[in-house]
């Protein structure tokens, strides 16, 4: 009697919570799913490079992932995340696409401690092979690495991504980065300064490898998406401490819409189909392009390898924890 009574008490509360959980709605109850609170701030400036990296971003404009979330996108051309990064403490953009380098560079100088420091929201892009190369002409007297000593090479931006994987691919290969010579240039102009002699080699991602390998003949003389780099994580998002802080839920409408678009550029076709439109390439040199990875998380772990490597390599002067940086989803 008494294993009776406490069948049925189990029971009956197993109902209850059943009814709680919706499990009781009739068959024309729906149940319901909280809209997601309005964004702080709709319309929203994003600095953006014309490089197959940003390709979620165009994609989630295009098929309306932001208008969904409430946010209207309008993309400012920067020329690297060095350079974007001034734009962004000043006020001029409220998010922009930048290596991972130049963010952290900038967190660990305090350069950004008066709108509350740089705030990472969102990845973009990772290393594969064949995706970060430096080029030389065709043909030019640079026929191998070593060919590089005493060279100048233009990278988009100094103390960037670029220059980190420069200078860990060449010590590998027992080059000591101090005997080239980094200059800043943006990547469209380097293809036309390599064969006029202005520079003896170019740091390009493409379409731009792409491109000068097709209309120049130009020559990979370095992967540096390789050895040390292999399978770095290279760029994201990031905005400052104050606009995450005042803006919680355009950040989080931002990052919602944003994963959809990393997702549907896992598709080479989409990511295909938009590089004439935003990165000036022909439809010809847009099916030849090395394509990378995009992350759909923004993982710590993945990040503090970038700032293990700036420490070695002198782009950091003391260790920096990545962590309490991200704004998780």
């Amino acid at each position: 009697m008494i294993r009776r009574h406490r069948i049925a008490r189990l029971l009956a509360t197993a109902c209850v919570a059943a009814a709680v959980a919706g499990c009781g709605l009739t068959g024309d109850d729906q149940p319901t799913v909280a809209a997601p609170p309005p964004v702080e701030k709709a319309r929203v400036k994003i600095g953006v490079l014309p490089v197959v990296d940003v390709a979620p971003l165009h994609i989630a404009i295009k098929n309306g992932y932001f208008e969904s979330e409430g946010l209207e996108v309008e993309t400012v051309t920067v020329q690297g995340g060095a350079a974007a990064i001034p734009s962004l403490i000043q006020g001029g953009l409220d998010i922009t696409f930048g290596n991972w380098v130049s963010f952290l560079a900038t967190e660990s100088k305090g350069d950004a401690k008066g709108v509350g420091g740089i705030k990472l929201i969102n990845d973009g892009y990772q290393a594969k092979p064949g995706m970060f190369l430096i080029l030389v002409k065709g043909n030019g007297t640079i026929k191998t690495m070593q060919d590089l000593i005493g060279k100048r090479i233009a990278i988009n931006t100094l103390n960037n991504i670029s220059e980190l994987t420069t200078k860990a691919v060449l010590e590998a290969h027992d080059i000591d980065p101090k005997q080239v010579t980094l200059l800043a240039m943006p990547m469209p102009d380097m293809e036309a300064a390599i064969e006029r002699n202005s520079v003896d080699a170019g740091f390009m991602s493409e379409p731009f490898i792409s491109k000068a390998q097709r209309n120049s003949g130009q020559l990979a003389i370095l992967d540096a998406a390789s050895g040390p780099t292999d399978a770095i994580p290279i760029a994201g998002y990031g905005t400052t401490g104050d606009f995450a802080r005042q803006h919680p839920n355009t950040i989080a409408a931002f990052q919602r819409a944003m994963a959809k678009g990393q997702r549907d550029a896992s598709d080479r076709a989409t990511v295909q189909a938009l590089l004439p439109d935003y990165a000036g390439v022909d439809r010809d040199t847009a099916r030849l392009v090395h394509l990378g990875e995009f992350p759909t998380s923004l993982d710590p772990k993945r990040l503090q390898r970038v700032a293990t490597l700036m420490k070695t390599y002198g782009l950091l002067q003391a260790d920096l924890d990545v962590a309490p940086m991200l704004v998780r989803s």
